[in-house]
Order: C-alpha cells, then sequence, then structure tokens
C-alpha cells in the first residue's frame, strides 16, 4: 500500500510540474541549520516527526502532514528521537 501511495504522490507531483520525486531519510535528533535549496519543494512526512522553522514559525510536523517550500526560501529542520523519513518533490 505505502508504494502504491508513493506512485501517487510522485504522478501527483509530476502532474503539476515537478520533475524530480524521491524518499529522503534523516536519523534520530538530526538537525539541519538554516539553509535554502535551489528548486521549489512540495513533501509529505511519511515517518516519524520533524519540527520545520521559516522566517520565525515553527511547525510540528508528523506522518501524514504535507509542507512546502518556494526556491531558496530559508528554512532550517530539526528531527524527533526516531529519526524521519518523507517523500519529495522538486521543481528545479
Amino acid at each position: 500500500m505505502a508504494a502504491d501511495a508513493f506512485v501517487k504522490f510522485a504522478a501527483d507531483a509530476r502532474a503539476a510540474g515537478y520533475d524530480e520525486v524521491l524518499e529522503r531519510s534523516w536519523p534520530a535528533d538530526a538537525v539541519v541549520d538554516t539553509h535554502s535549496h535551489p528548486f521549489a519543494v512540495k513533501a509529505r512526512v511519511v515517518r516519524g516527526e520533524m519540527w520545520l522553522t521559516v522566517g520565525d514559525s515553527t511547525r510540528h510536523l508528523v506522518t501524514g502532514d504535507d509542507f512546502a517550500l518556494d526556491r531558496d526560501q530559508p528554512h532550517a529542520e530539526r528531527y524527533g528521537s526516531t529519526g524521519a523519513s518523507y517523500w519529495v518533490a522538486r521543481r528545479n
């Protein structure tokens, strides 16, 4: 079932103009300081939890939550005690 859900996520993302879709996994308690990417992001948390900080706002994201980032948007990430995985679509 998870494989079918990933296929649907990827198909929907490509239909919306995203050209790359993959799964990213992070270890327990990982912290990624403020950075940006040269691509737009649309993602869905599929395991664990994370905190995403954009500007002065921090969102606590858990399995099933979606998030999006614009190209070159500064943000920081922190992952929970069991790490996290998310599916991510990138628009390069």
